[in-house]
């Protein structure tokens, strides 16, 4: 590297870019230098802001296919295939850059061997400069094989490139056109169209630079306009440019250079989107791109940093003794302008608005909205949507400060628009404004999306942002004076008998307040409940289901399935009470069992509330209207729906949450039990057998019982057997007997409360049925005294199992101590006879002279 020059010493200011998704993204703005470390060559750019962070650093290689760009540009490609770019504040800093990488290229070049990574051919054909005939008609034919010939490598395009630039063979041809024209020579027209397709196809921006200068497009255009594919056809490219009406210069640029690069960049346009659009191929378009770009940033830039122009600029809107031509000219500029903007970093996007605004960019656009011209209405909707998508918290802003100084907001003036526009665009534009004003969500997105860009743009703007209050305040201000004008519309229907008269407009405006309304449920879901519920909005939108227009019936049941989808008790009950389902279940009637898009809207929204069972609509439904779900048999959902009423209605939720008698607490039981694909209802039918049992009388049960006790040895109770041999529990209360003997009662499930009784009145002198058996020993007295007086029955009937059996046997305890275990026998379902009902207690009495020894 010793043959290259020093790299220069001073730091070139630049903006660095990068090329992602076919749009250019701006790294950052530093100081560019060139750097030889070692045997390398380098360009490094360092931030301006943070001086220890490195924007950029590059080595510079000999087949990177670097561009200088007018004269503050150099573009070229990393060897990972990323498109970059700097953009130098002054074109002699872009030189000096310029002339280094130029050097160093050479260089690498000269040190190339003979195992270069070209081959043979390409290093043949690069180091012998192309050379083309002079630009005469009868060499056109050599001219255009030449030019193919040059065009099919790379170095030969190159050559070729750097031939026509150095001896401006462009400007030599673009006579030849003339000629050609007067002799009527069509051959040698669509020859000289082909030259000029190949050398803009060379992707050279030098040369597409000057096919746009003023004393040249229209002669390349006019090649251009003889296509040899379409010999008998002619195009009008001259004319169009020609015509100088199309440029309006409604406030005077005083500066050549800008005014030169908007003329070009309308030219780099039309060539892109008219002229060129069918034979562009993938590195033409991105050039041409490019340079629109480049010279759009320079354009807005040189305008919002001019504080006249923009102060003569807004001025012409609120002055009275400006034409009204004048004006609309001005709204149509800063149309323009904000739809550059669109396509401009996050910063100096935010910049020009500011500026704008600060100049009186809302008067602006209030002035549009209500202009009795549709292209304005366009422009000044184009402008707010513009200034919404960018940054909805400043729009906020200036409402707020309107509503605080007792004027109209914005929102209004966008409400009347959506309701007396007759231009179905502007509608849709207004409805989309109105949306995102009223959406809490969608500065943050914004926000986040610049964070990313310039940390400090985003901290002055958080700085700005309104607070929560502001916000609700202004949603709060919204539904009670604007909404109500808003909605106006959907409730005068209540007043209309027939919707088969609507004319375009009133159909385009009853879809976008449904939209709207669809997503004030979705954002404000408290304060949209009520307001429906208030102006009583779900019947009207219930009523647009009989109108003639498909779509509109669309929209209608895409907000009730929007309700419905929110599985909201709310929407529920509004839609139910006002028996909206009815003209729903008419749509499908009138389209069964056509396939078409509304009759599958109507079965979606049946099929879901089927899936997720919503209880409340599936119960109204049935109930309500069984007979019309039976009749549409074409497909099974409405089946499924009269089979989930039918599963729901199965299921008492008394009969589970209600214990029976000794009953123990199980979890609450299926509504219905499926076995073989059948239903089970409940319990069966009894059959003879255990009707005979119920009728049997108790007292007979009860003396049998007691002539079958068999006393036991050791003054032990005898063994009493029950009804059912039942297994043991472990949590039993035992309880002694004294001489006496037990009372055996039996007693039906169905005379719990005569049981108690007898239980309660029943005496040692006149039991029921007594066995006498030894006294016992006073060594097996009980163990607690306190509990003889107790209740038994009333204590065995409140006492909670905790086992799943339900009962025990009714056996005594086999040590021979005299104990009794208080029996349960409250089983609905034992083992012996599945279907019994009776209870069998044994109770011990004691005789009164037992209770005296006792005593003693």
């Amino acid at each position: 590297m010793a043959l290259v020059g020093a790299p220069p010493n001073d730091k070139k200011r630049v903006k660095v870019y990068e090329l992602r998704n076919n749009d250019w993204f701006d790294r950052g703005t530093g100081f560019c230098t060139g750097q030889m470390v070692g045997d390398e060559s380098k360009i490094c750019v360092e931030s301006e802001d943070q001086p220890d962070r490195i924007l950029l650093e590059t080595r510079i290689t000999k087949d990177d296919g670097y561009q200088k760009q007018q004269d503050t540009l150099i573009v070229w490609t990393e060897p990972n295939g990323t498109d970059m770019a700097l953009s130098f504040q002054e074109a002699e800093g872009c030189a000096a850059i310029w002339d280094f990488v130029s050097k160093v290229q050479q260089h690498l070049l000269a040190l190339g061997g003979p195992d270069d990574a070209l081959s043979d051919d390409a290093m043949e054909s690069f180091s012998q400069p192309v050379m083309l005939p002079s630009p005469e008609l009868g060499n056109l034919t050599e001219i255009d094989q030449a030019m193919r010939v040059a065009s099919s490598s790379p170095p030969g395009r190159d050559s070729l490139s750097k031939f026509v630039i150095s001896h401006e063979y462009i400007r030599k041809l673009v006579p030849l056109v003339g000629i050609a024209e007067d002799l009527e020579a069509l051959p040698e027209l669509h020859r000289l169209s082909n030259i000029m397709k190949m050398l803009i196809l060379l992707n050279d921006t030098q040369i597409i630079e000057v096919v746009v200068q003023d004393d040249m497009v229209l002669g390349v255009v006019g090649a251009l306009e003889y296509d040899m594919e379409f010999p008998n056809h002619k195009a009008n490219h001259r004319q169009y440019l020609k015509d100088r009406s199309r440029f309006k210069e409604v406030v005077p640029i005083e500066d050549p250079a800008i005014k030169k690069k908007i003329h070009s960049t309308w030219r780099l346009q039309y060539l892109k989107d008219v002229v060129l659009a069918r034979i562009l191929d993938d590195p033409t378009f991105s050039v041409l791109n490019s340079l629109i770009f480049f010279n759009q940033v320079d354009i807005v830039s040189h305008l919002q940093a001019n504080t006249g122009f923009l102060k003569e600029l807004f001025g012409l809107i609120d002055s009275p003794d400006t034409e009204l031509k004048k004006k609309r000219d001005a709204v149509c500029f800063i149309q323009q302008c904000c739809a550059i903007a669109k396509n401009l970093q996050a910063p100096a996007r935010a910049t020009l608005y500011t500026n704008f605004v600060t100049n009186g960019l809302l008067s602006v656009i209030t002035f549009a909205l209500l202009h009795h011209e549709a292209a304005i209405r366009v422009a000044g909707t184009d402008i707010l949507v513009a200034m919404i998508d960018h940054d909805p918290a400043m729009m906020r802003i200036y409402i707020f400060k309107a509503m605080n100084e007792k004027k109209t907001p914005l929102t209004d003036t966008l409400i009347d628009l959506l309701l007396i526009e007759v231009d179905l665009g502007v509608k849709a534009q207004a409805a989309d404004a109105i949306k995102v004003l009223l959406d809490p969500q969608t500065n943050q997105n914004a926000q986040d999306g610049m964070a990313r860009t310039n940390s400090d743009f985003l901290s002055k703007l958080r700085g700005n942002a309104p607070s929560n209050h502001q916000i609700e305040s202004f949603i709060q201000n919204f539904y009670e004076d604007s909404a109500k004008k808003l909605f106006e519309p959907l409730k005068s229907l209540k007043d209309r008998e027939s919707l088969n008269s609507l004319n375009l407009q009133e159909i385009s405006l009853y879809t976008h307040l449904v939209e709207i309304l669809m997503f004030l449920i979705r954002q404000h879901s408290f304060r949209s409940k009520y307001f429906i519920m208030e102006e009583g909005l779900a019947s009207r939108i219930a009523q647009l289901l009989s109108s003639s227009q498909k779509h509109l019936k669309l929209t209608a049941l895409k907000f009730f399935r929007s309700c419905i989808g929110l599985q909201d008790d709310f929407y529920n009950n509004q839609i139910i009470q006002n028996h909206l389902f009815e003209p729903i279940l008419n749509i499908v009637y009138e389209t069964m069992p056509r396939n078409n898009l509304l009759n599958s809207a109507c079965l979606e929204l049946f099929e879901y509330i089927k899936r997720e069972t919503i209880k409340t609509i599936v119960v109204h439904l049935v109930e309500n209207y069984r007979d019309k779900l039976q009749n549409i048999t074409y497909v099974d959902i409405f089946r499924g729906i009269i089979t989930r009423y039918e599963q729901l209605q199965g299921y008492n939720p008394e009969m589970a949450e209600t214990p029976q008698f000794g009953q123990e607490e199980y979890t609450t039981p299926p509504p219905m039990i499926h076995i073989h694909n059948q239903r089970w209802q409940g319990v069966k039918e009894m059959d003879a057998k255990e009707e005979e049992y119920f009728n049997t009388s108790d007292d007979e049960e009860e003396t049998a019982k007691a002539k079958n006790a068999i006393p036991v040895a050791n003054g032990a109770s005898p063994l009493v057997k029950p009804l059912v041999d039942y297994p043991e529990d472990d949590d039993e209360d035992v309880m002694e007997t004294k001489g006496g003997s037990p009372n055996i009662i039996t007693i039906s499930p169905s005379h719990n409360a005569d049981a108690r009784a007898t239980t309660r009145s029943a005496s040692p002198k006149t039991p029921p049925s007594i066995t006498q058996t030894p006294p016992e020993r006073l060594s097996e007295k009980r163990r607690r005294e306190e509990d003889e007086e107790e209740d038994e029955l009333g204590k065995l009937s409140h006492t909670k199992r905790r086992s799943s059996s339900v009962s025990s046997t009714g056996s005594t305890n086999t040590n021979g101590s005299g104990f009794l275990r208080r029996k349960k026998a409250f089983s609905s379902t034992p083992k012996d006879n599945p279907t019994s009902k009776k209870i069998a207690i044994s109770l011990a009495v004691k005789s009164p002279s037992e209770k005296e020894t006792g005593k003693g």
